[in-house]
């Protein structure tokens, strides 16, 4: 059995996975810094008066069995949640725990719910399915001119597509057509990148959205129409990810699942260290052989170990080892560039737009598509879990905004960004200022890694660091991919497999992509 420490770089969902796969496989003592003084990275929870924001929001589902199965044995679901104990993976049945908490009040709340999913699009002040529906209601509000003009682009579009996909704004016309683009994607994809599509990497659709197209949503609303009475499950492993209809959620939130692996890992002999920023890597033949930290006290410690996982943003990680790194590879990751991101908490007594019943929304995330605001996206935490929300009276909600951290915006005091999230959703209708009845301003840096800036030269970085031996990089901001929690599972664990098998490449580690088809999935 392998042995000795292997110090991992922040203490999100790659992080925390490598170092329990580690102690579950091998007998290397897993050593975690972690820069802020919360588990779970991006996918934590954050808590205000008994209220819980999910940050981003974040679906517990995968088209990987490992992953899904990770999950599952880490929290099993709630008694009576998973259809009689079985949930549908792959087109068969397979039995999956659940909990069994009567008597431990310890671990009642440890329980994944089974949860319907539901986004739209809000645009023209009206909703829209997300992804589009061709149905009445759809046509109806999108009205007869627009129609129109949507349909003969989109028919133009599939027989002259655009050949050379160099730029996002190539990528979604190819699949949607320049006026469905205009209508649903560009307003609200620029909001979140802060550049025009034309200038972000086609790559980003392909790790994205790569299986969605108007096509593939006109086939899939088909495929519910006719499916066999009867036919459910979690897994809908033949669906495209942004099509999924159900999902698995933590009942307090994603940040439980990660804190309860943190315990875990302690439990069983790991380290977690808190508030310490690395800020230099060293290295020594090819191999690095410690890092050093610092507190925010200025004091220093250094930790050595026999491998190395980095989560860290990259660009963080090139500074930190400093002269050792070639100029050409010191000029690409000065380059690499960030989104940063900002969720402004709402505590509501009602929102001003409602079903077309009269019931409260059931969206779990909306899409602000309105050009004349600057949110971009809107959760009601509710509807992912109603544990989220302290008095169930209540709504609460987020609203996501986009920036830079050299934006005026990111600067603002948290009084003076909550007056202005405020001011803009009671602008767009979606609820009256005096309904809000309090406020919590959560600032996320390096939220998105972008892929324009140096990301065209990215090769030249990871020639560079996978030539490091015992350096693994893994997670979003670890490998500059704009990665999902279960994707980043996946690299941590399969770095860890490298390890225990003498791998030497760090192919298979860069292979994982966001809509792949994996090689356990292959082989069934």
């Amino acid at each position: 059995m392998n042995s000795g420490k292997a110090i991992i770089i922040g203490a999100g969902p790659a992080g925390l996975t490598a170092a329990l796969e580690l102690q579950r496989k091998s007998g290397i003592k897993p050593i975690l810094i972690e820069a802020s003084h919360e588990i779970g990275g991006i996918s934590r929870t954050v808590r205000y008066k008994g209220n819980r924001m999910d940050i981003g929001g974040h679906r517990f589902f995968s088209k990987s069995d490992r992953v899904m199965q990770w999950w599952l044995d880490v929290m099993p679901v709630e008694a009576g949640g998973a259809e009689n104990g079985e949930l549908r993976y792959q087109g068969q049945q397979r039995t999956v725990p659940e909990a069994t908490t009567a008597h431990d009040p310890e671990k009642e709340d440890l329980v994944m719910l089974v949860r319907e999913r539901k986004s739209r699009i809000y645009f023209l002040r009206r909703f829209f399915d997300y992804p589009i529906k061709i149905t009445t209601d759809t046509l109806r509000k999108m009205g007869l001119a627009r129609t129109v003009r949507c349909g003969v682009s989109y028919m133009t579009s599939a027989a002259f597509p655009r050949k050379n996909e160099k730029t996002l704004e190539d990528f979604l016309i190819n699949r949607f057509g320049r006026q469905l683009y205009l209508t649903f994607f560009k307003s609200y994809t620029e909001k979140v990148w802060g550049v025009p599509c034309h200038e972000i990497s086609a790559e980003w659709g392909a790790q994205r959205i790569k299986g969605l197209s108007l096509t593939a949503v006109v086939k899939h609303y088909l495929g519910k129409v006719f499916k066999p009475k009867g036919e459910s499950g979690i897994a809908q492993k033949q669906t495209e990810t942004s099509l999924i209809e159900r999902f698995l959620y933590p009942k307090l939130g994603p940040g439980q699942l990660w804190e309860h692996v943190a315990e875990t890992i302690q439990k069983q002999g790991g380290e977690i260290h808190f508030g310490l920023t690395v800020d230099h890597v060293n290295v020594n033949a090819g191999r690095v052989v410690s890092i050093e930290t610092v507190d925010k006290d200025g004091k220093r410690a250094t930790y050595s170990g026999d491998y190395f996982f980095s989560t860290m943003p990259v660009r963080d990680l090139l500074r930190a080892i400093g002269s050792d790194v070639p100029a050409e590879v010191q000029e690409v990751g000065a380059g690499l560039m960030y989104r940063d991101f900002i969720t402004v908490g709402l505590l509501a007594n009602k929102l001003s737009v409602t079903e077309s019943d009269g019931t409260k929304l059931k969206d779990n995330w909306i899409y602000i598509q309105e050009p004349d605001v600057t949110v971009g996206r809107l959760q009601i935490f509710n509807n992912w879990s109603p544990w989220l929300v302290n008095a169930p009276d209540k709504i609460w909600i987020g609203l996501e905004y986009f920036c830079n951290e050299t934006d005026e915006i990111w600067s603002w005091p948290d009084e003076q960004m909550s007056r202005y999230a405020i001011a803009e959703v009671a602008k767009i209708g979606i609820l009256k200022a005096e309904d809000v009845v309090d406020s919590h301003v959560v600032h996320v840096p390096k939220t998105y890694p972008a892929y324009f800036g140096s990301y065209d030269r990215f090769d030249v970085i990871r020639n560079y660091v996978d030539g490091l031996e015992n350096m693994y990089l893994v997670g979003r901001n670890g490998m500059h991919k704009y990665n999902n929690q279960d994707h980043s599972m996946l690299t941590a664990m399969t770095a860890v497999e490298n390890i225990l098998n003498g791998v030497t490449t760090k192919d298979n580690i860069w292979a994982i992509n966001t809509e792949m088809e994996y090689h356990e999935e292959k082989d069934k």
